[in-house]
């Protein structure tokens, strides 16, 4: 269940904090990518050093940067389990540690919305307060405002502290919020009593929200999604071919959210060298024929999102041999490649969706409307590729885009694994 999911972990000043870090590596053995935000008294416990090695991202304690002295800024892994880089240099920095230095104070509602679980543990009193009355006087509890994926809180106290009326009536608010409380568990406490407060195992944890995940199906569940990536090859003979520098990371980025909304994700991809996580069907693709007969024989599906950037045109004569350059010819008669997009809108039925990708050089949403007019598509993503567009496009980890459809024009950008994830979600609630 948590492969591939990404969770946002909430640390607070509890003694209980050190075993956060165990958690961390509990849930990316699990799959998952975490991400961890902290609360100012929780830094006297744990170091933010720990968990931006841990989890090769930035971890946040204020909301304002400047007030953030003990932040991290290093550099983000794609991969399941981060890589532990220590690196601050500008030029080394994640996609999303750039972005967020333009934005550093809106980091609550990027991580919000990033998370597809909130998990906080350990929970104490004080913030268990706050978020029962809505306080958002650090980076965690406006996070809690902000996000919009479920929360389990773990709570976590010494002595009576549990058993005091105003922790159980805040407990009951926050139940009746639709907000999972995971009940402590009772042994000796930090203080010398034996009493209830300590925080559960890490197992018992991941446990409890691999149950919880399972019992909330996102708005793919049960729905079958071809997701196509990455770049084709048109092989001019043994050794050459026409292609494009696409990496399929956006393709990728879509699969993957996909799946963490539920879906049975088939990926049909070109030539990439990115890895994926476990549950997503794969099929390796070489030409533009090669793939349009795969995403063919996959068919019907519920959604297909053709993200691949396939080439238009394919030599009309191949050679199975490398052909001499002193035999060669000046010039290669083309014919066009199946158009898969014209072809899903065609063949899908009527309940299924369609997204596409577009991408332009100028005059972007009308060329991209024309597109998903012509192509009987219910959605085009649209992006601008040149050398006044940095940081886009081919290869890039960051993406700004254009969504047109159902009478929606949205630009969005970010970090293509984020974005992606916010772009599904945008079309599954319109």
């Amino acid at each position: 269940m948590l492969s591939g999911k990404h969770i946002l972990l909430g640390v607070t000043g509890g003694i209980a904090a050190y075993k956060a870090a165990y958690l961390v590596r509990a849930f990316q053995q699990e799959g998952a990518v975490v991400r961890v935000v902290m609360t100012p008294s929780a830094t006297r416990f744990v170091g933010v050093e720990t968990f931006s090695a841990l989890t090769g991202h930035e971890v946040g304690v204020h909301t304002f940067i400047g007030d953030d002295s003990t932040s991290s800024t290093l550099s983000s892994s794609s991969s399941s389990i981060p890589s532990t880089s220590t690196s601050s240099s500008a030029d080394k920095k994640s996609p999303l540690a750039k972005d967020q230095s333009h934005n550093q104070w809106t980091r609550h509602i990027q991580w919000g919305e990033w998370a597809d679980w909130f998990v906080i543990a350990p929970c104490t009193a004080n913030t268990i307060a706050k978020i029962a009355h809505g306080v958002s006087d650090n980076l965690l509890t406006a996070t809690v405002l902000a996000a919009r994926c479920p929360l389990l809180i773990c709570p976590t106290m010494d002595g009576e502290m549990m058993e005091s009326a105003a922790t159980l009536d805040n407990l009951n608010t926050l139940e009746k919020r639709g907000i999972h409380i995971m009940e402590p568990e009772s042994g000796y406490l930090a203080s010398g009593l034996i009493g209830k407060g300590r925080l559960p195992e890490t197992e018992a944890i991941v446990q409890k929200v691999d149950e919880l995940m399972g019992a909330l199906p996102g708005p793919l569940y049960g729905k079958k999604v071809i997701v196509t990536a990455g770049p084709t090859r048109e092989y001019i003979d043994a050794v050459r071919f026409l292609s494009n520098p696409s990496s399929g990371k956006m393709g990728v980025a879509m699969a993957k959210a996909a799946m963490r909304l539920g879906g049975s994700v088939h990926l049909v991809h070109g030539p990439i060298s990115i890895a994926f996580p476990e549950g997503i069907a794969s099929y390796a693709v070489t030409s533009a024929q090669d793939m349009f007969e795969q995403v063919a024989e996959l068919s019907p599906a519920d959604v297909y999102i053709k993200a691949a950037a396939v080439s238009d045109f394919t030599p009309k004569t191949k050679v199975n041999h490398k052909v001499k350059k002193s035999s060669a010819q000046s010039s290669i008669e083309l014919v066009p490649t199946p158009d898969i997009l014209s072809w899903i809108g065609e063949h899908k039925n009527e309940t299924a969706i369609s997204i596409g990708f577009a991408m332009e050089t100028e005059r972007l949403e009308e060329q991209a409307e024309s597109k998903r007019v012509h192509k009987n598509a219910d959605w085009i993503i649209a992006n601008s590729i040149g050398e006044d567009v940095p940081q886009q496009g081919f290869e890039s980890d960051y993406n700004k885009v254009l969504l047109l459809g159902q009478g929606t024009s949205l630009e969005m950008e970010g970090p293509k694994e984020d974005l992606a994830m916010n772009l599904l979600r945008t079309i599954f609630s319109v």
